[in-house]
């Protein structure tokens, strides 16, 4: 089957939904948004393990156009976000252009008629063929295979990636691991029908996701066995439920609510002055991470396999309440020696010890380095994307790559956050999309396409910011790539980027009239 739109969108997240809800209130009909899950929310649809909430509090992680006064909690958890996402497809009336269990295997920009083409399939048969065939997310597929499932052809003239940065899942490379003869699964894949009840569990990693999950896990499991590389840094959780009266007053008079929101905003953005202006006032936060330890942990052994060696702010800092008294429990091991082997159901360290396991959870994250996977998108000349990135992952302002006319990038190259909500840089970037297709419309053009010099100039200025941030005091993180090259990082405030993208700088790019060849003018509102 062959279709056109003029936008497509890929991925029905903040992003995806965000840059939706946009184009519909700038007067814009046709565009679709592909969705390879059976349900709008993205990263929060897809991770429902037990624990799984925001680290950012809720009144700043959400759209400012639809804020909530309802959230339940001041860090809102999966389902409540998941939900919030769903009301906003419903009440922007995006539903029908919304394209549920649909994957998106490939992108390729057509330069005679300045589009792009792309493959799509059936999200459950592909995964039912992947699973078979012990294919991981994020692996090239073998074309020539003829069990693989059909794919259709779609051609938009845009193409708006809301794929995110955490949205590959990351294994890691274990020796017999495929000899192992219990039940694994990745933290985004949770088997919530496993019963970990009298089961020995032996988790790897320390990350986001498993500082929320292990105390689930260890609730219930016989033993726990979490495989530490390196211990992440843990302040306390400011949470607590938010009261009905509280909520009443959100409702019955939004200015507290914003009022709110702002008072957060402010002084989550205030922590940006440690971590790239004076490292030195991370010190204060270092410390009330170290009573955090020693309040919530009397085993002096366990209190030192927890603390990090590394500078506060250099990897993600975590926050919660119940993570380090599940770990000074009885029947659980903090292992700190690695992983040499699987054989069958056990586990041997990298001492020769060895440990039966029924369960392995991988908390391994996701792969923030190469966020597309090779294969994906395809530019000018029929240029891979990652080989675009042979340096690492950049582009201008975080949104356009040089090489990929009118594909823009939501979350894209050094748009994360350490220290704030990622929503806000989401509708930031919006902006400059919809700028972009206002310009597009208004002057005829039908491609845009970052100038190469405009993009370099640019990240340059990017590492140059970089370098004397807390990021690049030598710790390993998903920040840095493996040449030491940040990719992932905004190196200032967040209303500094937001003045970036307010409107759309021409100048910086090449746009390209409507030629003989061009199948239609550029995107317009309907």
């Amino acid at each position: 089957m062959n279709d056109n739109t003029q936008i497509a969108i890929i991925g029905t997240g903040f992003s995806g939904l965000g840059m939706a809800i946009r184009l519909k209130q700038a007067g814009y009909s046709n565009f679709v948004i592909l969705e390879q899950s059976d349900d709008v929310g993205g990263t929060w649809h897809e991770n429902h393990y037990p624990g799984c909430a925001c680290d950012v509090q809720s009144a700043l992680y959400s759209f400012s156009f639809e804020q909530n006064p309802n959230w339940s909690r001041m860090f809102a958890q999966q389902p409540e976000i998941q939900a919030y996402l769903r009301h906003c497809a419903e009440k922007y009336d995006l539903l029908p252009h919304i394209r549920l269990n649909t994957h998106v295997a490939g992108a390729r920009y057509q330069e005679g008629r300045q589009q792009w083409t792309l493959e799509t399939c059936d999200s459950p048969a592909l995964w039912q063929y992947m699973q078979a065939r012990g294919i991981k997310p994020g692996d090239e597929l073998d074309r020539n295979d003829d069990q693989l499932p059909a794919f259709q052809t779609l051609t938009a003239q845009v193409v708006v990636s809301g794929m995110g940065g955490l949205s590959t899942p990351a294994y890691p490379e274990i020796a017999g691991i495929e000899s192992f003869t219990g039940k694994a699964f990745h933290s985004q894949d949770w088997d919530h029908d496993y019963d970990f009840r009298g089961k020995r569990v032996a988790v790897i990693g320390t990350g986001a996701s498993a500082i929320q999950f292990v105390p689930e896990v260890a609730r219930d499991a016989a033993h726990l066995d979490l495989y530490q590389r390196t211990p992440p840094w843990i302040m306390p959780k400011p949470d607590r439920a938010i009261s009905p009266l509280e909520r009443a007053l959100f409702r019955r008079v939004p200015q507290t609510l914003n009022a709110l929101r702002n008072s957060i905003y402010w002084y989550l953005e205030a922590r940006v002055l440690g971590f790239v202006g004076n490292p030195r006032i991370l010190k204060l936060g270092e410390l009330q991470a170290r009573r955090h330890i020693r309040s919530q942990i009397k085993d002096k052994a366990l209190r030192k396999k927890v603390t990090p060696d590394f500078h506060f702010g250099c990897k993600r800092v975590l926050i919660s309440n119940n993570y380090y008294p599940a770990l000074d429990q009885d029947h659980v091991d903090v292992l700190t020696d690695g992983i040499r082997e699987v054989r069958g159901n056990v586990i041997v360290d990298n001492h020769g010890v060895e440990r039966e396991v029924d369960c392995i959870i991988y908390g391994t994250g996701f792969k923030a380095q190469d966020p597309i996977p090779r294969g994906m998108i395809y530019g000018r000349d029929g240029q891979d994307l990652l080989d675009a990135w042979q340096d690492g992952a950049e582009a201008y302002k975080g949104t356009t790559v040089t090489g990929f006319p009118n594909l823009f990038l939501l979350m894209g190259p050094n748009t994360g956050l350490g220290h704030s909500s990622m929503v806000y840089m989401i509708e930031s970037q919006v902006q400059y999309v919809i700028a972009a297709l206002e310009q597009m419309a208004h002057q005829g053009w039908s491609s845009v396409e970052v100038k190469a010099d405009s993009q370099s100039r640019y990240n340059a200025s990017m590492q140059a910011k970089l370098g004397d941030s807390v990021w690049q005091t030598g710790c390993k993180s998903w920040y840095v790539n493996e040449n030491g090259k940040n990719t992932t990082l905004w190196p200032g405030f967040t209303w500094q980027f937001r003045q970036q993208t307010r409107s759309f700088d021409a100048a910086q790019y090449r746009c390209q009239p409507l030629t003989a060849n061009s199948p239609e003018a550029a995107p317009v509102p309907a």
